[in-house]
């Protein structure tokens, strides 16, 4: 296994992360199509990744309706101290005016469920999972910093926020002395490249890690989609159209990567998991599986070293097209001369 520093947090987290968005939920849309694994089928996954050196492992409490959570804690008995355990909150998770969001109350309330849950008394990474429109980012700040400062959380991070609202957050913490966050857990992957724009460029400025969640895009880059259709009918992506692509785009994405894993012997989902871990901005990749097979195979994505001509095929065939300012920026050619 290889690892990463987390920010600069002095944590080092593992290049490739267990994602536990498959544990739980049978019979409860959507978690019915997502994986709805039974705990004995969960706990073999988080065994082969642990025996093979993952120590990042993350949830978060909408999953399952907390019951992917449940099982994490039940798992992880006798071994809590073996990973830096993430989880999320922010996302509706009950019927009540006050079940949703980034208020003081809400954060409060599912910081407290988490920990039950999870049967332990910290989280390594708490991260908000989206946006609250209407709770101003102080609050929920200062809602985070008091949670660090009770020693229930370790690290704060973000999850699927814009790129000003991170900045507008670390300048709230920086100014008012609150905890910062460490790290944003965002979409990546060749299908869909628009953190690059304005996201990554931050990351790096802030030194903030990068988590990539869903990079074979919902599986459709695992190899078993192309122009012909699905060549597994209970794929997730034949039942679940999420993320959001462009289809055309990513069969031609598809095209090539089938040609670049076969030169390395590997799978397509290998390839496209190689390229994502070769991002200079990535610190580590969530992988989700169902399935032992998929998840050694997923792991198996790190021993590939993929060549420069590797890259700048991948590179130019899922190229984003240019987006405003950042076209201009590029064609102002600020050189100094000499």
């Amino acid at each position: 296994m290889q690892f990463d520093q987390l920010g600069t947090t002095g944590v080092f987290v593992s290049r490739i992360a267990l994602g536990t968005m498959t544990f739980g939920g049978a019979g409860t849309p959507p978690w019915n199509v997502v994986g709805a694994l039974d705990l004995p089928a969960a706990e073999k996954l988080v065994g082969i990744a642990l025996d093979a050196g993952v120590n990042l492992v993350d949830t978060a409490d909408m999953y399952a309706g907390g019951e992917c959570e449940e099982m994490l804690g039940k798992i992880l008995k006798g071994r809590r101290d073996d990973v830096v355990l993430a989880t999320k909150a922010a996302a509706r998770i009950g019927p009540g005016p006050n079940d949703v969001g980034l208020s003081r109350l809400h954060l409060t309330r599912a910081l407290e469920q988490s920990l039950r849950r999870l049967r332990t008394d910290h989280v390594d990474l708490y991260q908000i999972h989206t946006i609250d429109p209407l709770t101003p980012i102080e609050q929920t700040l200062l809602a985070l910093d008091d949670a660090v400062r009770q020693g229930k959380v370790r690290y704060i991070g973000v999850s699927n926020l814009a790129a000003w609202q991170i900045a507008k957050a670390l300048g709230v913490s920086d100014r008012r002395g609150l905890a910062r966050f460490v790290s944003s857990q965002s979409y990546y992957s060749l299908a869909g490249r628009d953190i690059e724009a304005e996201i990554v460029p931050l990351l790096a400025e802030e030194k903030l890690g990068l988590l990539v969640y869903s990079p074979l895009a919902g599986g459709l880059l695992s190899g078993k989609f192309d122009r012909s259709g699905a060549s597994d009918e209970q794929a997730r992506r034949a039942k679940a159209d999420v993320p959001p692509v462009d289809r055309e785009r990513v069969y031609d994405i598809i095209d090539v990567l089938r040609e670049v894993a076969a030169r390395h012997d590997a799978t397509v989902a290998q390839a496209a998991l190689a390229w994502v871990l070769a991002r200079p901005a990535v610190t580590s990749v969530i992988v989700g599986a169902r399935r032992p097979e998929q998840l050694t195979d997923n792991l198996a994505a790190l021993d590939i070293e993929l060549t420069a001509e590797d890259m700048e095929r991948l590179d130019a065939v899922s190229a984003p097209a240019p987006t405003y300012p950042g076209w201009m920026h590029a064609d102002m050619g600020w050189r100094h001369p000499g």
